[in-house]
């Protein structure tokens, strides 16, 4: 017991300490479509979710492996072991617009770690720490003859734009069973970290021309509250139907906004000089960052032991979105979630690949993103496997998980980027009977 625990606080305290800073300073993404809101908003999802196409809403022991699923909290009704989750994402991504040439990318992070600890017999509590959103573009616009289009000036102005940070997320989270089929579930989250922005003007080709560049950063920190209902539908012993629904209320995070307008040089080297002067340095350190309602419908059918499918939809109000008072003009989005899981012969002995979970989905997300009058929409194919690792007792069970996500989200018309991308999911799931009271004749 006591190893278990010291294992326990080592494992938060080294993860706490790795998404801290990259919630504080490091890109973890380079999409510039990161650039509108608060940042790329992360699922509340493990890989063995994310595999599935991301449909959680109304899942939660799947083929008696226990999971936990911060997308309903409802499902904690159903952990029956103590439940430790950990698991590292890499995305690569490239970017393509017309006329130019294609740009890859490539990140790796630490992506969650997760903790579920049964209470009664039909309730447990869960926690853990994940991104809430990821912040990471660099971009330029080139704009020939001064923008004027006019002849007569022959020298072009870049303007740049970069964007860092990314908020996290530490949860935690009750549910429990009320009767047979019913389950209920809140969570409560700290939201923190901090997002910063820089847009640059210059004269590249007239060296020694005053350049300028307004930078803009939010240090962020507050509560969200998420609540779920699931209600399950038995057929048999083994057959159940599953409908849930949970959402996430539309709180208010304090934000210590920073707004600084200064000038600089840059040598025939193309080197940039100290700041010659601060045009404009606005402290705002009572702002409010007000998020959305957001309210997600699910459906998944069981044949434990065999197979899950369902399905999910989320509709959020994005439009809602406010930070220091100001609206960030973004659309309400709509995301449909399709997937499931096959295992072939759970009990095999004699065939190892018969008893691996083999998953697959399919994610349309009308993204909260209008550029240009064009809805940027992002498509999505994921597929990946649960792998079950040998264990000594038969108390404790462990499982890796494997999972992919193909997509591309926007358009190369309109003068926009297309992106292609990758995200690959690895995690390690244990299931043990942690806290347990012995009982000697």
């Amino acid at each position: 017991m006591t190893k278990h625990i010291r294992f326990l606080i080592i494992l938060f305290l080294f993860t706490a300490t790795a998404l801290g800073v990259k919630a504080q300073s490091t890109a973890t993404t380079s999409s510039p479509y990161s650039r509108y809101g608060i940042g790329d908003i992360n699922p509340m999802l493990l890989p063995q979710n994310s595999a599935m196409g991301g449909i959680g809403v109304a899942t939660n022991t799947i083929n008696g492996f226990f999971s936990v699923n911060p997308l309903n909290p409802a499902s904690n009704a159903n952990i029956g072991l103590t439940i430790i989750d950990i698991g590292v994402r890499g995305s690569f991504n490239t970017l393509e617009k017309s006329g130019q040439t294609s740009q890859r990318n490539a990140n790796f992070r630490l992506s969650h770690i997760a903790f579920g600890i049964p209470v009664s017999k039909r309730s447990a509590i869960t926690f853990g720490l994940m991104p809430y959103s990821e912040l990471g573009y660099s971009y330029r616009q080139i704009n020939p003859n001064f923008g004027t289009g006019a002849s007569a000036d022959t020298n072009a102005v870049n303007y740049i734009y970069n964007g860092d940070g990314g908020l996290s997320r530490f949860y935690l989270g009750y549910g429990f069973g009320i009767g047979k089929h019913l389950s209920v579930g809140a969570s409560a989250s700290y939201i923190f970290g901090n997002l910063k922005e820089r847009q640059s003007t210059e004269i590249p080709t007239l060296p020694g021309t005053l350049n300028s560049r307004i930078e803009e950063s939010n240090s962020i920190k507050g509560l969200n509250y998420d609540f779920g209902v699931q209600y399950g539908i038995d057929f048999s012993e083994k057959k159940r139907l599953t409908f849930g629904y949970s959402a996430s209320a539309n709180t208010k995070l304090n934000s210590t906004n920073s707004y600084i307008v200064s000038s600089y040089y840059r040598n025939a080297n193309g080197d940039e000089g100290v700041a010659t002067d601060s045009l404009v340095n606005t402290q705002q350190p009572s702002a409010k960052i007000q998020l959305p309602m957001i309210n997600r419908f699910g459906i998944a059918f069981q044949n434990q032991g065999k197979y899950l499918v369902g399905v999910d939809y989320t509709m959020s109000n994005w439009s809602k979105l406010t930070v220091a008072g100001v609206n960030k003009g973004l659309r309400d989005s709509r995301t449909l979630n399709i997937g499931g899981q096959f295992t072939p012969n759970i009990n095999s002995l004699s065939n190892y690949f018969a008893a691996v979970d083999y998953r697959l989905g399919f994610i349309y997300d009308q993204t909260y993103i209008n550029v240009n009058s064009t809805d940027i929409k992002r498509y999505a194919a994921t597929f990946g496997v649960g792998l079950p690792l040998r264990s000594n007792t038969t108390s404790t069970f462990y499982k890796v998980n494997i999972g992919a996500e193909i997509g591309k989200r926007g358009t190369i018309v309109s003068g926009l980027v297309k992106e292609n991308y990758i995200n690959l999911h690895l995690s390690f799931t244990l299931n043990d009977k942690w806290f347990q009271k012995y009982k000697f004749d």
